[in-house]
């Protein structure tokens, strides 16, 4: 998908996930299990493909020390402007999820976050960013990552289990169950996104 042109437009649907009461509660249920046992600051969490930044404004409103990544600038600014509204600390990083250590995102996160990202990647990106994220991932690291499963369709045709296996080697993949989204129509009939939460967790 070409997301710089959809922020153009102004089409963003993705978006109303945040107003989508299925699927707060699903990743509010992922994200408590990842924050189990600790207190706050949490430790560093790395959101890949931010957008506009809800979810890392989330993430930090729950004690997190967040940087978020995109490439689109449009996205990047609307982030930026809810970063400022929400008065959270929120790290803003322009650059390519292929790169992350070029993009001088960091190092030592404990939580990397993808809501839509490396599904709608090349097999070539997904290796790209498996290599990256595990460079700036810390070694007991944990992923929580969207996907929607493989399917003749436009714009984004998906992935499996074995692709994300295969991009992250010396990780525990596990599908964690449908993310509970429902596209609006009639964009749903259009792409069917099917859409998966999966964990992994370095080994």
């Amino acid at each position: 998908m070409n997301y710089k042109l959809a922020y153009q437009l102004g089409f963003h649907p993705w978006e109303d996930a945040e107003h989508h009461a299925p699927f707060v509660e699903k990743i509010g249920d992922l994200f408590d299990r990842e924050e189990a046992g600790r207190e706050a600051p949490c430790g560093r969490a790395l959101d890949v493909g931010t957008g506009s930044g809800i979810w890392a404004i989330q993430l930090a409103q729950r004690g997190w020390q967040v940087t978020g990544i995109d490439l689109v600038e449009k996205a990047l600014r609307r982030a930026r402007d809810r970063v400022s509204e929400a008065g959270v600390d929120v790290r803003l990083v322009s650059g390519d999820v292929t790169a992350l250590r070029a993009a001088s995102v960091g190092t030592g996160f404990r939580l990397v976050l993808d809501t839509g990202t490396f599904h709608g990647l090349t097999a070539e990106q997904r290796t790209a960013m498996g290599q990256e994220v595990s460079a700036v991932a810390a070694p007991n690291a944990t992923i929580l990552m969207i996907a929607w499963s493989k399917r003749h369709r436009p714009l984004i045709r998906g992935v499996g289990q074995s692709d994300i296996e295969a991009a992250f080697p010396g990780w525990t993949v596990t599908e964690a169950g449908a993310s509970g989204f429902q596209a609006p129509k009639p964009l749903d009939l259009l792409l069917r996104p099917d859409e998966h939460w999966y964990r992994l967790h370095r080994q």
